[in-house]
């Protein structure tokens, strides 16, 4: 999970996740347009998130095609967000209940 969040602290690699959530199998050359850095860069940061297990890529003919693998960040979610989530759902429940009982 370290790898996950390391991925993640990163402006530029969330950028990247969010541009292939926009449009998944893209190449470097589609997901390096724009950004403010070299292609080496690009790649850099690519290799982070595949490290991470946040992108999977898979050879199609000549290109290398980038694929978003959310589960990381839902094992992410469930593990840190869900766990302190829960006690205000709870509340923000009993509050909904106590609130239409008194009408």
């Amino acid at each position: 999970m370290d790898e996950v969040f390391k991925a993640l602290a990163d402006a530029t690699r969330r950028l990247l996740l969010d541009r292939l959530f926009k449009k998944d199998g893209q190449t470097l050359m589609e997901l390096d347009r724009g950004l403010s850095m070299t292609r080496f860069g690009t790649m850099k940061h690519l290799r982070i998130l595949e490290n991470a297990g946040l992108v999977i890529t898979r050879k199609t003919g000549r290109f290398k095609r980038h694929f978003l693998n959310p589960v990381p960040i839902q094992r992410l979610h469930d593990r840190w967000v869900s766990k302190y989530a829960l006690p205000w759902a709870s509340a923000l429940s009993g509050l909904k209940t106590h609130m239409e009982g008194i009408e």
